[in-house]
């Protein structure tokens, strides 16, 4: 995607992708990841589904996550930050505001 591909070439982060939100969940007992960016219309589960089987979880629930989401709902929005999201980023997304959003994400882990 282009977010990896994004982040790969700052050379700061290792990015891992998933298929779905099983997937995650399963991973983040196998390594701990030091934040999760989910889009909002993931495969299967969705990114705010996503969000609550992680913070059910004792080491989901310790990783920051950010929603990404091509739409601009406010609901979709609030429903988000309920759900514990640390942030939320409408695309297109700006290369340089993402990378300011996760640094700012992970002072607060």
């Amino acid at each position: 995607t282009i977010v990896k591909m994004n982040l790969e070439g700052t050379g700061d982060y290792e990015v891992r992708t998933f298929e779905n939100a099983e997937d995650i969940l399963k991973k983040v007992h196998e390594f701990t990841p030091d934040i999760l960016l989910l889009d909002i219309m993931m495969p299967g589960v969705g990114g705010l589904s996503a969000c609550e089987m992680l913070n059910n979880d004792d080491v989901g629930k310790k990783t920051p996550i950010i929603i990404l989401s091509a739409l601009d709902k406010d609901m979709d929005k609030l429903d988000a930050y309920k759900k514990g999201v640390v942030d939320y980023i409408t695309k297109p997304i700006d290369k340089d505001r993402l990378i300011r959003k996760i640094k700012k994400a992970l002072e607060y882990k």
